[in-house]
């Protein structure tokens, strides 16, 4: 099953306060981060296992989809989270987002170890891997790391990381480069984009973390949007509006994607419509324009 993604709330996965008011609010996914939200401390990280798991096991997140992000699975707390989520709460999430995702030899092995688990404890359903490509190895690898497992339901770009590990002078996540003649950003998100379309999975794009630039997050939402992408990531609360109004058609979209669809059922595969030819790949992009108008956030 593919789950709404078209706003992703991203939260500390052992704060409670932040979890109960994401439990309200108009985010189409919610995920509950372990990695980079949490100190690298292995006491750390072992207190927000558990108080992660006693939000997920008390709160009610409605109709959201609900992930959580384990660390990279190339650390040293991957397994310890893995371990200590699935057979506690794996009938209250939807997937696990996997960060750093550089091979498919690393998907493989997550999906193995979640394999086993399910089979050990009797679950009921099997749980759906978000990967978040991150670095050049990565993204090299993308088309091979989209095949890697059944369970991938979603790519994601991680800009921050990426911009550190190409070596791009960089301080804010997901900025805007005005010294470069583009989109600086283009090339990595069409490669993920074409990848994920190619095998039936959604495409996401990562946060932008400068919360105060509301102009800035909507021209990065909407080029997004523009490539096929299916949401974005937010960090607070105040970015949700804009990200869902990017991802969604507005009316007067909707309504020529209806009359184009019209037109065609009326009068067959070439018809004409205000001035322009109509074919069957207008068809098509109506449909597309009208599947991406459905599934709108939860109130």
């Amino acid at each position: 099953m593919t789950h709404p993604r078209r706003s992703v709330l991203v939260l500390p996965g052992s704060h409670r306060h932040m979890a109960e008011k994401a439990a309200s609010l108009p985010a189409a996914e919610v995920i509950l981060d372990l990695e980079d939200a949490v100190p690298g401390d292995p006491g750390e990280k072992e207190r927000a296992r558990a108080q992660l798991v006693v939000n997920l096991r008390e709160l009610d997140f409605g109709g959201r989809t609900v992930a959580v992000r384990i660390n990279q699975p190339a650390g040293p707390y991957a397994v310890r989270d893995i371990l200590a989520l699935v057979p506690a709460v794996a009938e209250r999430i939807a997937c696990l987002v996997v960060p750093k995702v550089s091979s498919p030899s690393q998907v493989a092995f997550v999906d193995h170890l979640l394999s086993a688990l399910e089979l050990e404890h009797q679950l009921p359903r099997r749980l759906g891997l978000e990967l978040q490509i991150e670095d050049p190895q990565g993204l090299e690898a993308v088309s091979e790391i989209a095949t890697a497992s059944p369970r991938i339901e979603a790519l994601i770009f991680g800009p921050g990381d990426f911009a550190a590990a190409m070596g791009m002078p960089q301080l804010t996540i997901g900025q805007e480069t005005i010294h470069y003649p583009g989109d600086v950003w283009h090339y990595a998100l069409f490669r993920i984009a074409t990848a994920a379309k190619a095998r039936g999975l959604q495409a996401i794009d990562g946060p932008c973390s400068d919360i105060s630039d509301l102009p800035g997050l909507e021209r990065s939402a909407r080029r997004a949007a523009a490539l096929g992408f299916d949401g974005k990531w937010v960090i607070h609360p105040s970015q949700l509006d804009t990200v869902n109004r990017a991802f969604t058609p507005d009316p007067e979209q909707v309504r020529r994607a209806e009359r184009i669809l019209s037109a065609l059922e009326d009068r067959g595969g070439s018809s004409r419509m205000d001035g322009e030819m109509l074919d069957e790949a207008h068809g098509r992009m109506a449909q597309a324009v009208l599947l991406r108008a459905q599934h709108p956030a939860p109130d």
